[in-house]
């Protein structure tokens, strides 16, 4: 593997800048500049479409040693704006790997940035919160510096992007339930992994994955057993069309799971508003405590936006679903990390318990929703 040692800059928008080499493909990239904390899967991380928009700083200091596979795609590529570590692997060494991360970032033009302290760039992100930021190199690397930053500065902000319509499925499609069949699931792709439709389908359901313009109407024409709303970029209070679709399937009486960027619309169509977070939950390290057991999992997360609900108590939502309480919270910041409807099948997480490179401490989420799915369909009388 041959690392090039073409001069390259980080451009902050508060005009701060680290000088490093090129990394992945050679130009410029614009987005905003988050930190991940996960020592690996790295590759579940460039391909998450959760990260559409965004230039993703790996916090571990060495990234790539296990190269790239076909396997562990969480999508159909890699999705980053951009992808900054302090050292790539010169060597790849893992028998599943196919190719080095260097020429995938290279085919997917995905412009990246090594050799800089990104401790450095943490701690200032950390303080200052995330914000714009651009990567350049090749000739890119030699403009004046504040051409440089005018161009980060003139680059729009996360808040109030809807980037759905970017990583969605332009097309419907089937993944067959595994093993026995419970029944079926409409699952609106909002940015949805691979993982998190194969779990779905593992558990007994047809996994019917829709494109983000799918109407209610189309929705019913299925006569799914639940839906299921999955995670993805841009700001929920941006996805308005989302939060009303969501609204109608609940009065349909259609049990509901959410993750992640669904867990902030499942908020959002309960009545409740949602709020940019300073520097948002990122990486696979994230201690949640689950109210109704006790129990502390160490979660995978993603995400820059959260609900806006008291962690304590039942709340009658403002939409008029009846009563809700937060099922869920972040230990670290008292963040909501999981909403419960008490008096309908609806419940989800701001969490990634599909996340495939780990941890697993939330994967039986997906049978609590098949159990619920289940219990509903007996109450209905739809064995």
């Amino acid at each position: 593997m041959t690392m090039t040692m073409e001069s390259a800059v980080l451009v902050l928008e508060d005009g701060t800048r680290f000088r490093g080499r090129a990394f992945g493909a050679h130009g410029r990239t614009i987005g905003e500049i988050v930190f991940a904390t996960g020592m690996s899967g790295y590759q579940e991380t460039l391909t998450d479409p959760s990260y559409a928009g965004q230039i993703v700083l790996m916090t571990a200091p060495h990234i790539g040693n296990t190269g790239m596979n076909d396997d562990d795609m969480e999508s159909r590529r890699i999705w980053v704006s951009g992808f900054i570590v302090r050292e790539p692997s010169r060597v790849v060494s893992n028998f599943r790997s196919q190719r080095s991360l260097d020429s995938d970032l290279v085919s997917n033009g995905i412009v990246g940035l090594a050799g800089i302290d990104t401790r450095a760039v943490t701690r200032h992100i950390r303080d200052k919160g995330a914000m714009r930021a651009g990567i350049f190199s090749g000739s890119d690397a030699d403009l004046v510096a504040d051409d440089q930053l005018a161009a980060v500065r003139a680059a729009p902000s996360m808040s109030g992007q809807n980037l759905s319509d970017q990583v969605s499925t332009p097309d419907a499609y089937l993944v067959p339930a595994v093993g026995d069949r419970l029944g079926s699931v409409a699952i609106l792709d909002l940015g949805v992994k691979t993982s998190t439709v194969n779990y779905i389908a593992e558990r007994g359901f047809d996994a019917h994955v829709l494109p983000q313009t799918v109407t209610i109407e189309q929705i019913l024409a299925l006569q799914p057993d639940a839906l299921f709303y999955s995670n993805g970029p841009g700001d929920p209070s941006a996805s308005d069309r989302h939060v009303e679709l969501l609204q109608s399937a609940l009065r349909e009486g259609i049990p509901f799971f959410g993750i992640c960027f669904g867990n902030q619309l499942l908020g959002r169509a309960l009545g409740f508003s949602t709020y940019k977070l300073p520097f948002g939950h990122r990486g696979i390290n994230q201690p949640v405590l689950d109210k109704a057991t006790g129990r502390v999992e160490i979660t995978s997360q993603n995400h820059g936006f959260a609900v806006d609900a008291p962690i304590e108590g039942v709340i009658e939502s403002p939409a008029g679903f009846g009563r809700v309480e937060v099922s869920h919270f972040s230990l670290n910041d008292n963040v909501v990390e999981g909403l419960r409807c008490l008096d309908m099948d609806a419940f989800s997480v701001q969490y990634h318990p599909e996340a495939a490179a780990g941890p697993h401490d939330s994967k039986y989420l997906f049978d609590r929703f098949r159990d619920m799915v289940v219990a509903s369909r007996t109450q209905k009388g739809r064995s």
